[in-house]
């Protein structure tokens, strides 16, 4: 038991990873604290699904339209000093949230314009730290790595929201958002405090016409590559919504408040983060997980739509957590491993695409679908996606093995 947990955690024996993920633990739970405040925060005003999903939609847009051009600066310049930069920028629209509220004149457009501000930041933020892994503990430990940034997207996904609803349901929304702002320190401390000379960074990649055209074309000849971020695409788009969906489903579906809010979202973490530690114990990845990963994902996703009872969606919500972190631990790990070194930032850029910059259309209609029908609705439509993505890797997994046996025979 002792050795399976120390397997699990094997990448904090590195020391500048360590530092990453404590910073990140608490960085991140900032900007979980300030999603989940602002989404509350506009469904108060609105009590509209439709804008629910909208500020969700803002908020990646950015990462639809400009992110190619985000994971091409982390290829051009040295990944630790750009992180620098886009989190110092990220501390602006977190202290127009801040003020806006602490003054008390908020009103849609601003919560709107601060969201759209961050996913700005976040389209060269989000490439940057996907492909600076790697370089902090090499391939070796990869697989464990993503695992372990998992489990900080969890834990801040648990721990953020927790805060969030208790400060909402006590003193109001102000000091979530001012507590954010301060969170963005132990990130620029973690960076600070990094060894640069034990980072494997690759050689910068060279300025010249159509490099984003170059990493598209390496994703299309490189069926590992492609087919794993296709199956990205499908269920992030349809699938991921989660932010516009549980506040609903909280608030319409189960008649609760903040509190209920948090729990779903908190049960929902719980589950991620011990599907992560005991991915990052095994360390495998591939088509076979993943396609194993999306089947749970689906067949999760359709028992949370019929949940009777809140009690029992969060039961439900622990597994379909539990499945989603390892669909996308493994699409990332398998992306990584087979993406050239000075590709990885424009591939992993793809990668922030189709997970979060599909949010723009997913959001929208998974509010919509919320509002119009039913907050379960968008749930069936995951658990659609899911079973689809299984199938689709199942045939291509049957089709590849089939060649490869045709080739050596």
């Amino acid at each position: 038991m002792t050795t399976a947990l120390r397997r699990s955690f094997d990448s904090l024996e590195v020391p500048n990873y360590r530092r990453y993920f404590a910073g990140q633990v608490i960085s991140l739970s900032g900007n979980w604290m300030q999603n989940v405040t602002a989404l509350w925060l506009v469904l108060t005003l609105t009590n509209s699904g439709f804008a629910v999903g909208l500020t969700t939609a803002l908020q990646f847009l950015p990462m639809l339209l400009f992110g190619a051009w985000g994971g091409l600066l982390a290829d051009r310049f040295p990944k630790r000093k750009l992180l620098f930069v886009t989190q110092a920028l990220m501390t602006i629209p977190a202290a127009g949230l801040f003020l806006v509220t602490l003054f008390g004149v908020e009103q849609p457009w601003m919560i709107y314009l601060a969201v759209f501000g961050f996913g700005a930041v976040n389209c060269v933020d989000n490439p940057t730290r996907q492909s600076f892994v790697i370089e902090m503990v090499g391939p070796d430990r990869l697989v464990n790595a993503v695992s372990l940034n998992s489990v900080i997207i969890e834990v801040a996904r648990i721990v953020g929201p927790a805060i969030a609803g208790l400060l909402i349901a006590t003193v109001g929304v102000v000091p979530c958002f001012g507590l954010n702002l301060l969170t963005f320190l132990a990130m620029i401390a973690a960076l600070w405090s990094m060894d640069p000379r034990a980072l494997q960074a690759p050689p910068p990649a060279v300025r010249k016409p159509g490099a984003i055209r170059a990493g598209l074309r390496h994703v299309r000849n490189t069926p590992e590559l492609a087919v794993p971020l296709a199956l990205m695409a499908l269920v992030g788009t349809l699938g991921f919504n989660f932010q516009v969906a549980l506040p609903l489903l909280a608030k319409f579906t189960f008649g609760g408040g903040a509190g209920a809010y948090a729990l779903l979202v908190s049960a929902m973490g719980a589950g991620s983060i011990v599907a992560a530690l005991v991915n990052g114990n095994r360390g495998e990845t591939g088509a076979k997980v993943i396609a194993a990963a999306a089947l749970a994902f689906g067949v999760a996703a359709l028992a949370a739509a019929a949940a009777p009872a809140l009690i029992f969606e969060a039961i439900v919500l622990a597994a379909l957590g539990g499945a989603a972190v390892i669909f996308v631990s493994s699409v990332n790990s398998t992306i990584q491993l087979a993406v050239s070194a000075e590709m990885r930032g424009r591939v992993m850029a793809l990668f922030s695409i189709v997970f979060l910059g599909s949010t723009p259309i997913g959001g929208p209609l998974t509010g919509w679908l919320a509002e119009t029908y039913d907050p379960r609705v968008p749930l069936v439509l995951a658990g659609i996606s899911g079973l689809s993505a299984a199938w689709a890797a199942r045939v291509i997994l049957t089709r590849t093995a089939r060649r490869q046996l045709t080739y050596s025979m």
